[in-house]
């Protein structure tokens, strides 16, 4: 929100400040996650740089790992994710199939390092069936 009396801000700023704001941890789905892991009873470590991708939650005794993806940048094929940008389209294409590309890649040597892992997207945030999942998971 602009301060009263400001000048309104052109299209591509205002898309640039937004931008901006948008946050790679600590996101609205990601700690609801945090949440529902810690209410079963699991600790875990966050974003570790040692491992392909910085799962959002590592369990190192485990050997699991759980990614929490926004379903837009991450190209899931639901009706959230599946959104085309009106404006530099092409940019937003090549950039979005770049994140699924990395993240199959992430994933592929996770498992080659012999973790388990798992991806819970933004569109999936039902409480009871992802705590569900959760605990089957982390079990």
């Amino acid at each position: 929100m602009l301060p009263a009396g400001a000048p309104a801000e052109e299209p591509a700023e205002r898309r640039s400040r937004i931008m901006r704001s948008v946050k790679g941890r600590d996101t609205a789905p990601e700690m609801a996650v945090r949440r529902m892991v810690h209410g079963l009873g699991y600790r875990y470590r966050l974003h570790r740089g040692d491992l392909p991708g910085k799962p959002d939650l590592v369990f190192p005794r485990l050997k699991k790992a759980i990614f929490v993806h926004g379903c837009f940048w991450h190209g899931h094929p639901c009706a959230r994710g599946d959104r085309a940008p009106r404006t530099n389209a092409e940019y937003w294409r090549r950039k979005i199939a770049g994140n699924v590309a990395r993240d199959a890649a992430n994933l592929a040597a996770l498992q080659a390092m012999g973790w388990r892992r798992t991806v819970i997207w933004e569109c999936e945030l039902n409480p009871a069936r992802v705590r569900k999942r959760l605990a089957g998971f982390l079990r």
